[in-house]
């Protein structure tokens, strides 16, 4: 016999942000955005998922404005002519009934896996590297740094101008906040740097705080991170739960309201030494050390992970109930979810309803249709 799902369709709040149930939308990128500008095509897109009744919806991410914060030709901006092209997208979601989130980015030194581009001009990270012993692109200076906290800041203000319910800061999976984290790529010798990961994050408690300021007390700040990187899968920041700490504890301090925890799996005890193979995720031990709220996330009610996608594999559905089981004992509070949403707007009507049967399995080809 199945869990029951009915756990994932409670309310939750937190601050001004409140959501039907704990079902998120992953920020996933599509590359659709013509010249950075989201079209009528984003407005249907992230409705047709409201109507599918996600609770929260986090968009791809939208990078904010610095030289060269994308590289793909479609990603979104978050800034200038774009904006206008955002709204159309909020009030869109909002008629449907969901709440969303623009997640705010910048890719740093990464090269895209799927677009073979390369913009001009210099590529900025914080040591000119993308990984250890790599070189790509340009360290940034203590001017580039200040102002590239200011447009983080300048974008988070955009978009509860524009009316968004909250915004995620992307500082996962080896982009320029995760740059800045990983000692892999954070080579500097001045304050963002150092030896240990609580003195690698000041430049996001830098970023977290400018946001708090811009926007105030109430909107709610997501931050999304990660141990791995699309550089080295097998990469950890936090060896231990002293040094999860270290890291996110200032983070929260600084402002973020909700942790987002990307794993490849979301089933994957963070610290199996102390707690064993059924111990806490990592969105389990963030919430655990700094009390924050969390959203889990990967490879959520689907086979394989999202990485293997870009090599040909197929996904097939999965039970849901040691998922429902870890969201029943509080473990962490909200749940994402990405592929099955590209595949099936309706992912979550068809979880509530136990219509298993119904739900779609995933190949790569469905990334080349934006419906």
């Amino acid at each position: 016999m199945s869990t029951s799902p009915d756990v994932l369709f409670e309310p939750f709040r937190v601050k001004s942000l409140t959501l039907k149930n704990r079902i998120v939308m992953a920020p996933m990128t599509r590359s659709f955005a013509q010249g950075g500008v989201p079209g009528e095509a984003h407005a249907a897109y992230y409705r047709r998922r409201a109507e599918g009744q996600v609770g929260l919806i986090l968009s791809e991410g939208a990078v904010i404005e610095r030289p060269n914060s994308h590289n793909d030709p479609g990603v979104p901006f978050f800034y200038g002519e774009a904006l206008a092209g955002w709204k159309p997208v909020i009030d869109a979601v909002h008629a449907a009934g969901a709440a969303m989130g623009p997640q705010l980015w910048h890719t740093g030194s990464v090269k895209s896996l799927t677009a073979d581009w390369e913009p001009e001009g210099p590529i900025e990270s914080p040591s000119g590297l993308v990984k250890p012993g790599e070189v790509r692109g340009v360290a940034m200076s203590q001017e580039d740094i200040a102002d590239s906290v200011a447009a983080w800041a300048r974008a988070a203000r955009d978009a509860q101008r524009l009316g968004y319910d909250t915004i995620e800061i992307h500082g996962a999976h080896g982009y320029l906040v995760d740059q800045f984290f990983w000692d892999g790529a954070n080579a500097r010798a001045d304050r963002y740097g150092g030896a240990s990961l609580g003195e690698r994050a000041r430049y996001a408690a830098e970023v977290v705080a400018a946001i708090r300021q811009a926007v105030g007390p109430d909107y709610p700040i997501i931050l999304r991170v990660s141990q791995w990187k699309q550089q080295d899968l097998k990469a950890r920041l936090a060896h231990t739960p002293g040094q999860m700490g270290d890291w996110l504890l200032p983070l929260v301090e600084a402002g973020v309201d909700v942790l987002h925890c990307s794993q490849r799996r979301f089933w994957t005890p963070e610290f199996p030494e102390i707690d064993g193979e059924a111990g806490l995720n990592f969105a389990g031990w963030a919430k655990k050390l700094t009390g924050a709220a969390t959203i889990s996330v990967g490879s959520v009610g689907l086979s394989g992970d999202f990485i293997n996608v870009f090599s040909g594999e197929r996904s097939t559905p999965t039970s849901l109930d040691g998922l429902v089981r870890r969201l029943e004992r509080g473990e962490f509070d909200l749940i994402a979810v990405g592929r099955a949403l590209i595949t099936d707007p309706d992912w979550a009507i068809k979880v509530r309803a136990g219509d298993q049967q119904r739900l779609k399995p995933f190949a790569a080809e469905a990334l080349a249709e934006f419906v």
